[in-house]
């Protein structure tokens, strides 16, 4: 199985790419004909987004979802599929996913660090300023959402690339979602 980074300039690319490679998936450069398209995410939103648009790859993001072909959103990149962020003075989200980015205002911010997913139990390793507002979440971190899908799409806020084993089984078991619609 082959993926592909929806690059835009910056990002967790080699990270996420290294982690997907040690599951025995391949590294692809073609964003359209891969079995799963990843959006990493580090960076602010409006930079992201630009960089998306410039290399056409807000098009076929959204293409793949429409067409029901995988999407991984990780960090930023969840926060990217949203329809809005508030980041940067407000700026229009990809729309892969249905809800807003918002200014994390309570707690520790950025919040960094490792924190319990629930339902699961496990911990994962955060880094942000920003949070979803979105029903397709399925998943939080001291009620903060931690993972969203919808159709395609998968996202999550934490790292799964720096998440240790945790992040590892989580990724393998996306992975297997993703070879599954594959073979069907």
């Amino acid at each position: 199985m082959r993926f592909a980074l929806a690059e835009y300039g910056a990002g967790n690319v080699r990270s996420v790419a290294l982690a997907l490679q040690r599951l025995g998936w391949e590294p692809s450069d073609d964003l359209e004909a891969a079995d799963l398209a990843v959006l990493p995410g580090v960076g602010s939103a409006r930079t992201a987004l630009a960089g998306l648009r410039a290399s056409g790859h807000d098009v076929v993001l959204r293409e793949r979802v429409q067409a029901g072909r995988p999407v991984l959103g990780i960090c930023l990149g969840l926060q990217l599929a949203l329809e809005e962020s508030e980041e940067d003075g407000g700026v229009a989200g990809l729309g892969l996913l249905p809800g807003r980015a918002y200014r994390l205002r309570e707690g520790r911010v950025p919040r960094m660090g490792w924190v319990q997913v629930d339902p699961g139990g496990d911990a994962f390793y955060f880094a942000h300023s920003y949070g979803c507002e979105t029903p397709a979440a399925t998943a939080w971190a001291e009620g903060v959402v931690a993972e969203a899908r919808a159709g395609s799409f998968v996202g999550c806020q934490f790292h799964p690339e720096k998440s240790g084993p945790a992040g590892a089984r989580w990724l393998a078991a996306v992975l297997e979602e993703v070879a599954c619609l594959s073979r069907a």
